[in-house]
């Protein structure tokens, strides 16, 4: 009998001793590492795969630093710039592996039968923007010394087009990074292009790389949702004259002509 009470004794101080470093030294730790804020960068628009991130995508927030992945991003230098590589949501807290420095083949791999992707030539450096095209961009293209007349066009079926790539002659796709790298190199210098295109704008790309000079200017550069919004504009215009003989061009900028939109 004494021995049964001797080891509730020993269970009952155990019990409380393992209470009071609950108390006061367990509870406490978690509380101050509940209360602990941290800053973490936090997603404030829908942001697709292969995005390239902007300010405007994302904000600063603090947050309890308690149970917080190690791999959290904390600054804004971590994220802007790079590239989504995994579709992310509002309210989303952005981890190391959800972002690159290259942007992922989205372009190519989120072909669905609607849109293809065809790769025209740029004559020269200054076609291409002086390099400075990145994927995602809204790119308008222009036709010169077009036919016989050598024309230059500004068709309207490709004023608003999305750039998925721009690639150097040796087949590399250039970067922002590897520019920064290798800015005085010709090698990151594009001489493609490869861009989401309709069928009816892969015709007149096919034509106008065969017949012409295409030229690009950068029209847009920024959030996927804007993106969507200049393609969808330029969806409306070829879907109300998909029905019509419509001119090979928006307009005739010098030599030949063109009927306008």
């Amino acid at each position: 009998m004494k021995k049964l009470l001797r080891n509730r004794t020993v269970l009952a101080a155990i019990a409380v001793g393992c209470a009071l470093i609950i108390c006061f030294i367990a509870l406490p730790a978690y509380n101050a590492a509940a209360g602990k804020e941290v800053t973490v960068v936090r997603v404030t628009e829908n942001i697709n795969k292969g995005t390239r991130i902007t300010k405007d995508m994302i904000q600063d927030v603090k947050v309890g630093g308690y149970n917080l992945p190690d791999n959290v991003l904390k600054t804004d230098s971590d994220v802007i710039g790079k590239y989504a590589a995994a579709s992310l949501q509002p309210e989303d807290y952005i981890l190391s592996t959800k972002v690159s420095d290259q942007a992922p083949d989205v372009g190519l791999s989120g072909l669905n039968g609607v849109k293809q992707a065809v790769s025209v030539t740029i004559p020269s450096l200054a076609a291409g923007l002086s390099g400075k095209l990145e994927p995602g961009d809204i790119i308008e293209l222009y036709v010169a010394d077009y036919g016989d007349a050598k024309s230059t066009l500004k068709p309207a079926e490709l004023q608003y087009v999305k750039l998925l790539a721009a690639t150097t002659d040796k087949g590399v796709d250039s970067t922002t990074e590897q520019k920064k790298e290798d800015s005085k190199s010709d090698d990151n210098m594009p001489s493609t292009l490869t861009v989401l295109a309709s069928p009816t704008q892969v015709e007149k790309l096919v034509d106008y790389n065969s017949n012409g000079k295409l030229h690009a200017a950068l029209v847009y550069r920024g959030s996927e949702t804007n993106v969507q919004k200049f393609l969808a504009l330029e969806d409306q215009y070829l879907a109300s004259h998909q029905n019509t003989d419509s001119a090979p061009a928006q307009g005739t900028v010098t030599g030949g002509t063109g009927n306008g939109k």
